[in-house]
């Protein structure tokens, strides 16, 4: 078995904080998306001793075992006590078109670092960028021409000699100490990536300034995990960035101009790379706070749903939805309360059929399989609301508002999907902000991400990006070994 395919001896555990241990400790729920894993005897005693503390044993088995549990995102690595690579092993590499201010800024938090690469990409005012860049001890490359961020990344990967290669934007401001907590993860040899938390650099006074602190789409929340499509971490940002060199490969797509960070993460997970988030390690950033920029920027992300779709199939979908739980919904929709009650009913009730040859248990008296399905599958209905809203609100509000228009009784419910996610996000991050001004900053980044989405797709001539994706009633299986996507 390759030493990619094994969690490496005396690494430590912890549990997703959804992870679930059922039917006295033989069962095993989580991850994401979710699944279930009956453990054999040892397996329960060990996965047991890990949520205590223990670290993993020489093992092969065991060892193999918490790889496929940190693959699910059932559980995380407790990197400490494991050796570590160090800065001297790190290039910290920051593309830069003008901004010499900003650039300033980033570099004064690299002076402990030995090597730190400027690549000016075809900056107005070349000579301000050189200065700064000489001030600060970097060194710098130049392009004539701008090719955007993907080219300006790849030409500083081409010139770093070292391990690592750490990819700064220029209106980041690291900290002392940023990297300490992302380089204990490539300890594992199957790590080809690390990405901290992006936080605001400071509290700004505005409406839209709270708004982006609180909501920002770099910001990947609190809760650690592995990062691929269809996940709960299902991106990270090229803001900041730690890579293996030896996994990078042809590095970032110049045909890009925006989405070229997602495209690269996600050919990273495929190629079976493991790409890790861990907020515990932070990095402030410059947020745009000035309401035509923002809305740009907003606008320019939704731009690359559709050469991301193209690149990746089935990974950039507004919705994702279970045949079961889209029949539910479809019956609701059409006045049908009760057949949605009895499809879901049926969904629950085959899921939990097939749960049972997983827990063991002898049907139809699986009181554990009854409630995982009923968790999964009846929860898993109620729950889609909330994305379905998120899905009106930003990929299909220029087909939705006219509807709304046009049919007097699809107002109410449409009003009501649209404006739920961004009431109950206000509800989950208690932002700085009051319900009325949180809603009408996340109606406007919606709407503003909605309308590059649409532009994207006329550019490219597809509507995938658009189309929600439906799949059939099935047991997610556990990855395979050697796969960093689920």
């Amino acid at each position: 078995m390759a030493d990619t395919e094994l969690a490496p001896a005396g690494m430590r555990l912890r549990p997703d904080p959804g992870a679930r241990l059922l039917a006295g400790g033989t069962v095993l729920m989580g991850g994401s998306p979710g699944r279930v894993l009956r453990l054999t005897p040892s397996g329960a005693r060990q996965v047991a001793g890990w949520w205590r503390g223990a670290a993993l044993p020489g093992n092969p088995g065991a060892r193999a075992l918490a790889r496929r549990l940190l693959d699910a995102g059932i559980a995380h690595p407790v990197a400490d006590g494991l050796p570590a690579a160090t800065a001297a092993e790190v290039t910290v590499v920051i593309p830069v078109r003008d901004r010499p201010a900003e650039l300033a800024r980033c570099l004064a938090g690299l002076r402990d670092l030995p090597a730190v690469i400027v690549v000016d990409d075809g900056s107005r005012d070349p000579a301000a960028v050189a200065e700064v860049a000489a001030a600060a001890g970097a060194r710098l490359l130049r392009r004539p021409a701008s090719g955007g961020p993907g080219a300006a990344r790849n030409a500083g990967l081409a010139a770093a000699d070292t391990p690592l290669v750490a990819f700064l934007d220029s209106d980041c401001v690291p900290a002392p100490g940023w990297l300490d907590r992302l380089l204990p993860h490539f300890a594992d040899p199957a790590v080809g990536a690390v990405a901290p938390r992006i936080v605001p650099d400071s509290a700004g006074p505005t409406w839209l300034a709270r708004y982006e602190g609180a909501s920002s789409t770099l910001d990947m929340g609190a809760r650690p995990g592995i990062v691929r499509p269809r996940s709960r971490v299902p991106y990270v940002p090229g803001a900041a960035l730690l890579v293996r060199r030896a996994a990078a490969g042809a590095g970032f797509a110049e045909d890009m101009p925006v989405g070229e960070d997602v495209d690269f993460v996600w050919r990273l997970a495929a190629s079976g790379w493991r790409v890790r988030y861990e907020p515990a390690g932070s990095m402030p950033h410059q947020h745009r706070v000035r309401p035509r920029p923002w809305l740009a920027r907003r606008r320019e992300y939704g731009t690359s749903a559709a050469a991301l779709e193209l690149r990746h199939p089935g990974d950039v979908r507004p919705l994702y939805l279970s045949a079961w739980t889209a029949s539910a919904w479809l019956a609701a929709a059409a006045g049908r309360p009760g057949a949605a009650a009895v499809v879901t009913g049926a969904g629950i009730a085959l899921l939990a059929r097939r749960l049972a040859r997983v827990t063991g248990e002898r049907w139809p008296l699986a009181r554990t399989a009854w409630l995982l399905a009923a968790r999964l599958a009846g929860g898993g209905t109620l729950a889609a609301a909330r994305p379905a809203g998120s899905a009106i609100s930003r990929a299909w509000w220029p087909a939705a508002l006219p509807a709304a228009l046009a049919l007097p009784r699809l107002r109410l419910p449409l009003a009501a999907l649209a404006l739920a996610p961004p009431l109950l996000d206000w509800l989950d991050r208690r932002p700085p902000l009051d319900p009325a001004r949180y809603l009408a900053a996340r109606l406007l980044d919606d709407v503003a991400y909605g309308l590059g989405v649409w532009q994207g797709c006329a550019r490219h001539r597809t509507i995938r990006p658009l189309l929600p994706l439906v799949t059939g009633p099935r047991l997610r299986p556990w990855p395979a070994p050697g796969r960093g996507r689920g």
